[in-house]
């Protein structure tokens, strides 16, 4: 560093303007009594001694002094802070020069073991971030190092998955050092690290993990397809594998579940749309017994050969055609095999179509020409269709024609009668309709007998209008009046019911005969006149000639019996005097005809 004094002083021509500058004391004097210097003309400051170690001082306080006249004359002084910059000159060391560690077998990207450094330079500066490497014992690239940002710790970890069979411990050599170089030759530190694997159970392996198989797809139900085994990787543990399968879309395959023989369950189908380009894939697991249990997966990849036993089918089973001049059917054939079993296909008609219909194949043998060859009715017929592939391999087909009443070529019957097959239908629909308007007639009569019933003349009891008041209790009445409305219509029933009285049995007479109402309407005067005589005669009809019962009308009555009435000697022994109060009911009755007290 450099320090600056100014003077007003001439400099030039005299010496008073002319500054010198000198240390006058250094703190701490460490590890000498000097370690700079001050250049007398300049000022500036140097290291003039070696030992400068910031790790044991970071900073020196110098006092300077500048004097003018050369330094003779006046003086003055300053405070100069000298700070020591780091440098890489302490090599990081391990805390621990052995270090050893467990892991277990198939862990790949496990943290093993951390490693400790110590580094006198100043914290989280390059010359103090470590940097591992493993210098020895790492073949096979099984384990890698990295660097703890925070804690300047190295962290060994698994590359790989590592196995108990192949290698049972591993002796690793691990160096570190720091980002920047170091600022002198230092030695590297080092520390050796010794990991042991421990032994976990392994999961069964297939081989091949694919199977490929051929087989044809007519192979008999139990028949052996495959051998698929698996070999469990722990040769120090005695385990027992079950086979098993864990997918079988279509359900056609069996596994041994101690042999992993794997035998057909069922027929295959190379033309089923669970096969994908003549391939039917399954999935086989191999379950050890160990503590947990480990699974392997395999995979059966069943190549289906192709077996003639799909027949030529039409592409279309239903067709229209017209009875009077009509085109020829063309069908396309299709077979599901392969070649050789497809075309060129040969048809025939079969059970009698041949007597309506003929059938011919294109050049090409795969399109087959249906001709109508007379007229028929218009109805749907059934045309026996049989087709052969190039192998012989026959399928029958059963077409349905539908025949219409028309000239050419026809998409489908728009004219013409009806056929005879949808007349039940039709009658059974007209029918239901009538039995729903018979149903309907019948509700309406009822509803019309059932009309509402006509207001009762008389008031209720309990209705009170102004002055209008009910007098309609009057106790009971005779058995006369109280008659059964049936004998009004005695004389419409050729056997009329006899009603015997209650209070005296009549004489045992026989019935009249009534005569029964006439389906003339001239007849009927006399059929009213002869009947009227049989009533009269009819001792059984009411009112009999005998001392009549009447209803009970209660007693206390303040006028006493009719017979009462009879046994006064005179007026002036009955008491008229309660008649002239009307009360409240007649009163207004009274007032209005002038049956008021006199005046």
């Amino acid at each position: 560093m450099q320090v600056t004094a100014t003077d007003a002083d001439d400099a030039i021509e005299t010496y008073n303007g002319v500054v010198a500058y000198s240390i006058l004391s250094q703190a701490p004097q460490e590890p000498h009594l000097q370690m700079f210097a001050i250049n007398r003309a300049t000022g500036t400051i140097s290291v003039i001694a070696s030992g400068l170690d910031r790790e044991r001082v970071g900073e020196y306080t110098l006092i300077l002094q500048a004097a003018d006249l050369d330094g003779l004359g006046l003086t003055t002084t300053a405070s100069a802070v000298i700070e020591i910059t780091d440098a890489n000159d302490n090599v990081p060391e391990f805390t621990e020069s052995m270090y050893s560690a467990e892991v277990a077998e198939n862990m790949e990207g496990v943290e093993v073991v951390r490693l400790a450094v110590t580094d006198r330079d100043e914290r989280h500066s390059p010359a103090w971030h470590a940097v591992y490497s493993i210098v020895q014992g790492n073949g096979g690239e099984l384990f890698s190092i990295s660097t703890d940002p925070k804690t300047n710790e190295g962290i060994l970890t698994t590359a790989k998955a590592l196995d108990f069979e192949t290698g049972q411990q591993f002796v690793l050599q691990v160096a570190v050092a720091n980002e920047v170089p170091f600022a002198v030759k230092l030695p590297t530190s080092t520390a050796t690290v010794t990991i042991s694997v421990t032994d976990a159970n392994e999961a069964p392996v297939f081989a091949p993990p694919a199977l490929k198989v051929k087989v044809s797809e007519d192979i008999p139900v139990g028949q052996k397809i495959a051998t698929y085994a698996a070999q469990d990787p722990d040769t120090a543990q005695s385990q027992k594998i079950r086979y098993l399968l864990e997918s079988d879309p279509a359900q056609w395959l069996d596994v041994h579940p101690e042999t992993g023989i794997i035998t057909a369950k069922a027929p295959l189908d190379r033309e089923s749309p669970l096969v994908q380009n003549d391939t039917y894939v399954a999935i086989v697991l191999a379950v050890d017994d160990g503590s947990p249990p480990a699974t392997g997966t395999g995979t059966l990849l069943l190549t289906l050969l192709d077996v003639n036993d799909h027949g030529p089918e039409p592409d279309r089973r239903k067709f229209t055609v017209c009875n009077h001049n009509p085109s020829p059917q063309l069908l396309r054939i299709s077979d599901k095999d392969l070649p050789p079993h497809t075309s060129p296909f040969q048809a025939e008609l079969v059970h009698n179509s041949e007597e309506n219909w003929s059938v011919e194949m294109d050049s090409e043998g795969e399109t087959a020409i249906l001709k109508l060859l007379k007229p028929l009715k218009r109805e749907t017929y059934d045309v026996y269709l049989r087709l052969l592939d190039q192998q012989g391999k026959s399928h029958l087909t059963v077409l349905r024609a539908t025949v219409c009443e028309c000239e050419g070529e026809v998409d489908e019957c728009l004219e013409g009668p009806m056929p005879i097959v949808g007349a039940p239908i039709i009658l059974a629909v007209l029918g239901a309709v009538l039995a729903l308007l018979i149903l309907l007639l019948l509700l309406l009569l009822f509803a019309r007998r059932r009309k509402v019933a006509k207001e009762p003349l008389l008031l209720p009891e309990d209705d009170t209008r102004d002055n209008i008041f009910y007098y309609g209790e009057e106790g009971g009445g005779e058995e006369d009046q109280d008659y059964d409305l049936s004998q009004l219509h005695r004389g419409l029933d050729p056997r009329p019911e006899v009603l015997l009285r209650n209070d005296v049995v009549p004489a045992p007479l026989p019935a009249p005969q009534y005569r029964p109402r006439p389906a003339n309407p001239d007849e009927i005067g006399n059929f009213i006149c002869e009947n009227l005589k049989a009533a009269d005669l009819d001792p059984t009809a009411p009112p009999y000639d005998s001392l009549l019962v009447f209803d009970y009308e209660g007693g206390g009555s303040e006028g006493g019996s009719l017979s009462s009435l009879n046994s006064s000697a005179s007026d002036q022994d009955q008491d008229y005097d309660y008649l002239h109060e009307w009360g409240s009911r007649f009163q207004k009755l009274a007032d209005l005809y002038g049956g008021g007290v006199a005046d």
